[in-house]
């Protein structure tokens, strides 16, 4: 099985930062894209950023020049340094990743969500 376990969201004032974390561990052969979501009250699941196994990033437009994607591959483990926060990033972020397993499965995996919450 694989497991994602992220870490850093929290409460923050507009304008300010934060910087979030996925692991990814388990029964792990490969990882394709890693990518965060974001879930508001009463809002669909959203992209947010993806990064491809390369270093390759795409964004959502609302984010587009105040987030930052990065990965190790080495530590299995995907990074969104959010900048310039608004109270309209408020959500859950969720992680996502793409994994192939030592059994040669790919599926998508996601992890638990960790609450992000800009106060103006």
């Amino acid at each position: 099985q694989v497991q994602l376990v992220e870490s850093g969201g929290g409460l923050v004032q507009a304008g300010g930062s934060l910087r979030l974390s996925c692991a990814a561990s388990g029964s792990i052969f490969s990882i394709n894209t890693m990518g965060w979501y974001r879930q508001a009250p009463g809002e669909q699941r959203e992209l947010v950023a993806g990064i491809t196994s390369g270093g390759s990033p795409k964004y959502a437009d609302s984010v587009k020049g105040r987030f930052t994607i990065s990965r190790d591959n080495v530590k299995n483990t995907v990074y969104l340094q959010m900048n310039s926060l608004k109270p309209g990033d408020t959500a859950v972020y969720y992680c996502n990743a793409r994994v192939t397993t030592t059994r040669v499965i790919t599926s998508d995996y996601w992890g638990q969500g960790t609450q992000v919450t800009v106060s103006s």
